[in-house]
């Protein structure tokens, strides 16, 4: 049996964690030969929720789960930690402005990176998940100088997975014939779905649609699937973002699939004229713990017009937040 890894969860008595915590402590994250402790952070008036779930946590006996640390004190959650699952963050409420809500989540991820910088593992993979992630990432990672910076990244692996549902739909395949799936940059409605190299069984999947339908009704359906659910259910979607985060970590830990690829918000190097520094999302593939961009992609005019149109909202939102870092 390995040695137990620390995977430090933020906002952990969330509804996104409750469908969160209990895979990771099971293994599918990480691995069913890779014990784990569990540091979970939570606002001081939570704890006593959190305290209900590490109850739960530990009543479901899983041989994995080496122990449970609940606490409200940042610096105890980050100590030593190697894995960071950045949840918590505030909601957008009524009337507030993106970049309001662009301030007020920045400075919650500023302190925490002043906070990862001086306790954490340096080579901590992190995710960040709470919104708007690839900004809170970029922030993140300005105030955490002494962490690897391409072990930074924010989500987009729901949005990926979302895509890859509706082509499956309107190709009438199954969704596991599906391979090669791209989004391209912010996790907003700039993100860009790009089905150009995607197969379906192994077939160009741009065959098997209208190019209409990939150009004005795909893209705009999987960038606002996040405001369907919240208009069906009444809050944020949960268990398919739990469910992400498991994908995301799983892959970059355990590797991508022979023939495949996965989408990541990670730190640029200039591919694809993006600039370099900002958390983007690209095709990546994944081996022995690392990320690699998929390079060489020939992209149409249309994709490449809507790549930059998401990298200005990127670095009109790091203009916005200069002053925290």
């Amino acid at each position: 049996m390995k040695q137990p890894v620390r995977v430090t969860v933020t906002g952990a008595a969330g509804q996104i964690c409750y469908s969160l915590l209990f895979r990771i402590a099971s293994g599918e994250m990480l691995g069913n030969d890779q014990p784990v402790i569990l540091q979970l952070l939570e606002i001081t008036p939570a704890l006593k929720v959190l305290e209900a779930v590490k109850m739960e946590l530990n009543d479901c006996a899983f041989p994995l789960l080496e122990d449970v640390i609940c606490t409200d004190d940042a610096k105890v959650a980050f100590t030593g930690s190697d894995y960071g699952l950045m949840v918590g963050a505030k909601p957008r409420g009524p009337g507030m402005e993106r970049a309001d809500l662009l301030k007020d989540n920045g400075k919650i991820f500023s302190t925490l990176g002043k906070v990862i910088n001086e306790v954490a593992n340096p080579e901590m993979k992190i995710v960040v998940v709470g919104n708007p992630a690839n900004t809170n990432a970029y922030i993140l990672m300005k105030n955490a100088p002494n962490l690897n910076p391409r072990n930074i990244t924010a989500l987009m692996r729901l949005d990926h997975n979302r895509a890859i549902y509706q082509l499956a739909e309107k190709a009438d395949k199954s969704m596991n014939t599906v391979k090669k799936m791209t989004i391209w940059g912010n996790h907003s409605t700039t993100q860009v779905p790009d089905i150009a190299h995607t197969t379906i069984g192994g077939e160009a999947a741009s065959g098997m649609v209208d190019a209409s339908w990939a150009n004005d009704e795909f893209i705009p359906k999987v960038a606002k699937r996040g405001a369907e659910v919240i208009a069906a259910r009444g809050s944020s979607s949960a268990a398919s973002a739990a469910n992400g985060v498991i994908d995301h970590m799983r892959t970059w830990v355990l590797g991508t699939e022979d023939g495949d690829w996965a989408s990541m918000a990670v730190c640029s190097d200039g591919s694809y004229g993006i600039q370099e520094g900002l958390i983007y999302s690209y095709p990546v593939t994944c081996k022995n713990g690392d990320w690699t961009i998929v390079s060489d992609l020939e992209n149409s005019d249309f994709i490449i017009g809507k790549m930059k149109e998401s990298e200005k909202e990127l670095q009109d939102e790091a203009e916005t937040c200069s002053d925290l870092y």
